[in-house]
């Protein structure tokens, strides 16, 4: 089931949203930084090699910032908080699709808390021009038929405060 707007504010999941957050199936969350890579990462099985990749902050001229096409890692304004029953997905807004470019997110597990990151990949030739705080994606909330067994206790964990 989906969590409607009563139980998504009564569960402080986010604090401080403004009205038009809310969605009919979720809320949509916005950009506070977009970075470009500099550098490989390295991904392996159990995480004893674990390399992120390096980024460098994109500066905003005024309050917009342009992307050419390209990926790059973006983190959010809104401090998210899943409780032990809920699941969390995170979808583009179909305005950032109609403009050429996409949001790639993974799934926010029972437990999870902090300022995510996703990846935001831009596909339109002519780039996207993107201003402080726009709203680039939508999280959707599903409740879990039992609390989850365990919660989320990795490394990103109240990343980005």
């Amino acid at each position: 089931m989906i969590l409607p707007k009563q139980h998504l504010e009564s569960a402080k999941i986010f604090e401080g949203l403004h009205p038009s957050q809310f969605q009919p199936a979720g809320i949509d969350i916005t950009l506070k930084e977009a970075y470009s890579f500099k550098d490989a990462g390295l991904i392996d099985f159990d995480n004893s090699e674990r390399k992120i990749s390096g980024v460098e902050p994109i500066p905003y001229q005024s309050d917009k910032i342009h992307l050419d096409p390209g990926a790059y890692k973006v983190i959010f304004n809104e401090y998210v908080r899943v409780p032990k029953n809920v699941a969390g997905i995170c979808l583009p807004r179909s305005s950032l699709l109609r403009c050429g470019a996409t949001l790639e997110c993974a799934v926010w597990d029972p437990g999870y808390e902090g300022r995510s990151e996703a990846l935001l990949v831009v596909r339109n030739p002519h780039g996207i021009i993107l201003k402080k705080s726009a709203k680039i994606g939508q999280m959707v909330f599903i409740r879990l038929v039992e609390d989850a067994s365990s919660l989320y206790e990795g490394q990103y964990k109240g990343e980005n405060k």
